[in-house]
């Protein structure tokens, strides 16, 4: 008897015909949680009072960025984001009703649980990884708690890593057009989209794409557009510079050099060095190198530039590995920015080499950063630490994925 249910466990856990077992069991477990922390932990108001300010503005006809501004500053995201909060002005009267925005928030962290869980079966994670998804107190905060516009744009990104996987291309380019559209962060993904459409398309067909995101974006803010120069430089805003007291990422740098333009200058330098290391050195490795792809890509614009399938494994490895190197690089990082990542945790460190123990360390390690409130250097230096050791993890272990090692 004892066997068998020993048997039945290690079934569970590892055998990839009970995957959605156990994804049931988790995605049913943590709506439950869900549930539970809405109903007894008390709501924080931070942003979403601005948002509804926001849209209150717009409604009353208000088309320039410049002018539509709350209790917490201007807005600064892109027209998604707008177009979403309309919708939830009305449903939330006025964003006056919180409990009914704290259960469509609820019903989006379900929701995004339920694609990480089919993302990791198209990559052939085995199924005990599921248990560690639920794990992330301020991830929940973030979602039912805090009601931040970045779990939207974290939703559409985990579509498209999705759409992509199952090689719905275009389904993937306009998810992507909606998550940036929400969230200027999304652009943390191009980099490693770009390869992915590269390799699997050409150069012909990748232009074609970049076309549609353009056109994408500027469908989706047609009626900010009287005053363009007005839009742009509010929803993507490159040079926004950030209050050092909500910083989580680098409190052990003072104030003045974190606020400094060389800092700015040479963090930027430093995310585009590492984005070309790992385009040169390691997201072709398997196609005789970035030469062989770039001239395969450009000669033949209209055919694939990979020899190799690009598979559902190498196109997560290389998308959250593109946004991995934004977050350690990125000039400031607010406590909902955690939300970036946080369920990509468990797939990043398995694409390193690391022992188990040494893999749920460096998970434990950046949960305990996100959850120390007000940030330390401690804190900060050991955010960087294990967002710079799961990096070069990932560099010496499985920078292509683990399907193209079998």
């Amino acid at each position: 008897m004892r066997t068998s249910v020993f048997e039945c466990i290690r079934l569970l856990l590892f055998d990839q015909r009970y995957f959605w077992i156990v994804a049931f069991l988790v995605v049913l477990g943590d709506a439950i949680l869900t549930q539970l922390i809405i109903r007894f932990v008390p709501y924080t108001e931070i942003d979403w009072e601005t948002y509804m300010v926001h849209i209150d503005l717009t409604l009353k006809g208000e088309r320039d960025y410049a002018n539509i501004t709350g209790p917490t500053g201007p807005l600064v995201y892109p027209a998604g984001h707008v177009h979403i909060h309309h919708i939830l002005h009305r449903i939330t009267d006025a964003g006056r009703n919180i409990a009914r925005a704290q259960q469509i928030y609820g019903g989006l962290y379900v929701l995004s649980v339920l694609l990480v869980c089919a993302i990791y079966k198209k990559a052939k994670l085995p199924n005990w990884t599921l248990l560690l998804l639920p794990l992330s107190k301020r991830l929940h905060s973030i979602f039912v708690l805090r009601l931040f516009n970045d779990c939207w744009s974290v939703v559409f990104l985990q579509a498209t890593i999705l759409a992509f996987q199952s090689d719905w291309n275009e389904v993937g380019v306009l998810l992507f057009s909606l998550a940036l559209s929400v969230k200027m962060s999304a652009i943390l993904y191009l980099p490693g989209l770009l390869v992915i459409l590269f390799k699997r398309h050409g150069s012909a067909r990748t232009i074609r794409h970049i076309v549609v995101m353009a056109l994408a974006q500027i469908f989706i803010a047609r009626s900010f557009l009287e005053n363009p120069t007005s839009y742009f430089q509010g929803a993507f805003d490159l040079s926004r510079v950030f209050l050092y007291k909500w910083t989580v990422n680098w409190r052990f740098v003072d104030e003045r050099t974190f606020l400094s333009s060389a800092w700015a200058k040479g963090l930027l330098l430093g995310h585009v060095t590492v984005l070309i290391t790992f385009g040169l050195f390691r997201w072709c490795r398997r196609d005789g190198g970035v030469a062989r792809v770039l001239m395969r890509g450009w000669l033949k614009p209209s055919r694939p530039a990979s020899l190799v399938p690009v598979d559902p494994d190498y196109i997560a490895t290389v998308l959250m590995t593109s946004n991995l190197i934004g977050i350690m690089f990125a000039r400031s990082l607010h406590y909902q920015f955690y939300s970036w990542y946080s369920q990509q945790l468990p797939f990043l460190t398995q694409r390193t080499k690391f022992p188990f123990i040494l893999q749920m360390a460096i998970m434990g390690a950046v949960e305990y950063a996100w959850n120390v409130y007000p940030s330390t250097p401690f804190s900060s230096g050991l955010l960087l630490a294990a967002n710079s050791l799961m990096l070069l993890g990932i560099w010496f272990g499985y920078p292509e994925g683990k399907m193209s090692q079998h």
